[in-house]
């Protein structure tokens, strides 16, 4: 038997590689399961199973519909958080989402990334993982794209569209592709609560 490149496998080689193809399949189908809780229309079930799957969620955090998620289990949400639709949040390196963070619709936050320098661009040996760490009092606008290793400051403000390649100090705003700091935000004395959200969002 050979792999994708021709390599010639022996035998313990082909047993390894059946061994990782199913743990693959059987963490597709989890996922598969998990985008199907993701459109149940109450965020009180839909938290209630996500966090069965290990995923951390603190107390009045809510994650909207049609969430999508890698590796659940390395997810952790503060308390008083609001995820907006559409997210895409990347558990194959921790992801830490803070208190009172405001995530809009269809942001994406990645911690893993393909080394495209190697040979083969194996999907899972060449990955690089690096964790993702949003702090408290965070706004992130619709259709941001966090990038691995990426720490966003206490009270940062990302602008709608932004890419987020390096890490923002806190209270500043950065916009743009790459992200850049435009500005800094003046109330630095932040204790709001974000409050109940829609029931069947």
């Amino acid at each position: 038997m050979k792999d994708k490149t021709g390599k010639q496998l022996s035998s313990n080689e082909i047993v390894t590689k059946g061994a990782k193809r199913i743990d693959a399949i059987v963490l597709e189908f989890s996922n598969l399961i998990l985008i199907w809780i993701g459109h149940i229309p109450l965020h009180h079930v839909r938290r209630f199973f996500y966090r069965i799957a290990g995923m951390h969620i603190g107390k009045g955090s809510t994650i909207h519909t049609g969430a999508r998620f890698y590796d659940i289990e390395n997810i952790r949400i503060g308390e008083d958080s609001l995820i907006g639709e559409n997210v895409v949040l990347d558990g194959r390196e921790k992801l830490s989402i803070g208190n009172h963070v405001d995530i809009a619709s269809e942001v994406m936050v990645y911690n893993a990334e393909h080394n495209f320098e190697a040979e083969h661009f194996a999907a899972i040996e060449s990955v690089v993982h690096e964790p993702v760490v949003i702090k408290d009092y965070v706004f992130i606008g619709p259709r941001v794209i966090i990038l691995p290793g990426v720490t966003i400051g206490r009270g940062a403000i990302v602008a709608a569209g932004a890419v987020v390649t390096k890490d923002v100090p806190d209270f500043a705003i950065v916009g743009g592709v790459p992200a850049r700091v435009i500005g800094e935000r003046k109330n630095k004395d932040l204790h709001y609560t974000l409050g109940r959200a829609a029931w069947f969002r």
